[in-house]
């Protein structure tokens, strides 16, 4: 039994990067499934403060990345930051056209501002 607990940690401790930004870290951490494939994990964490319990505590949310999909997500990123630089939606031939199903969302183009913080439900509105 604790040679299997070993072995799970083993898998969880592959690489780990934190990158401190402002109050915000962002880690990212390369894990391995049960079958020895590796996957990517970017969690952000932030420091909030509980009123009630007058104590500090970490929010987290994560991303998990699987290999097949790095380069979609590597190319959607690397769009979306030179749109901010440049003011221009960047052209992409190999664009693969969404289907129905997929999960798409253009925020910029609802005409709507919206911030991460938007998307988050505090502890109240639970």
């Amino acid at each position: 039994m604790e040679e299997l607990e070993n072995k799970e940690k083993d898998r969880e401790e592959i690489f780990s990067r934190a990158i401190r930004a402002g109050k915000r870290t962002y880690f990212f951490d390369v894990k391995a499934t049960v079958g020895d494939e590796y996957y990517l994990t970017i969690t952000e964490s932030k420091r909030r403060f509980n009123n009630e319990q007058g104590k500090f505590y970490y929010e987290k949310h994560k991303l998990f990345l699987y290999p097949e999909d790095f380069e979609k997500f590597v190319n959607g990123m690397n769009d979306a930051i030179e749109f901010i630089h440049t003011g221009k939606a960047p052209v992409r031939e190999d664009t693969e056209n969404p289907k129905e199903s997929d999960l798409d969302f253009h925020f910029a183009s609802s005409g709507k501002d919206l911030s991460f913080e938007d998307l988050s439900v505090d502890d109240d509105e639970k």
